[in-house]
């Protein structure tokens, strides 16, 4: 994918089509979507009104989870994880990128703070298949190929948007 096809919309109505069909064949019912603070709140937002889920979205903070502060240059913003009861739910985690795969660790973690589900997919808006962790999106709206030097940003909340920039 090439940063001129970076296209919000379009990625959104594709996460929307694979994860309808995703749940269609797991037969999942009332899943519990869930945002991790702040692009993939804004990315939850949106696919949880465009699917019609009845249970309240959850918000999620990562931050006293994270284990790069000092690589990534990230600050600690403290905010709270705002969470219905998790417990034997059936958890659809949203972020906007998968990079690393830290981020999701971390949200991991913050999530078994709460309690156990009984399972969890990863929704992502983009991968940039730079694991370093073992993690796999379930459901990504594309993939993109990053220099060593570029990093992406999602801005929001409306309209949404994304940015390639130099580090």
């Amino acid at each position: 994918m090439s940063s001129s096809s970076l296209n919000v919309e379009a990625l959104l109505k594709k996460m929307e089509q694979d994860l309808k069909a995703l749940l269609t064949s797991t037969e999942r019912e009332d899943p519990l979507m869930i945002g991790i603070h702040t692009g993939g709140v804004w990315l939850a937002e949106r696919l949880h009104k465009a699917l019609n889920l009845e249970s309240p979205m959850g918000v999620l903070d990562i931050s006293f989870h994270r284990d790069d502060f000092n690589h990534s240059g990230l600050s600690l913003c403290g905010q709270s994880s705002q969470l219905p009861v998790t417990e034997g739910r059936h958890i659809l985690l949203v972020d906007d990128v998968v990079m690393s795969g830290r981020t999701i660790r971390a949200a991991l973690n913050e999530l078994f703070d709460y309690g156990r589900p009984a399972s969890v997919t990863l929704i992502t808006l983009l991968d940039l298949q730079r694991r370093e962790l073992p993690i796999q999106a379930d459901v990504t709206g594309g993939t993109l190929a990053l220099g060593p030097d570029q990093q992406i940003k999602l801005i929001g909340p409306e309209p949404l948007e994304l940015e390639i920039r130099q580090k």
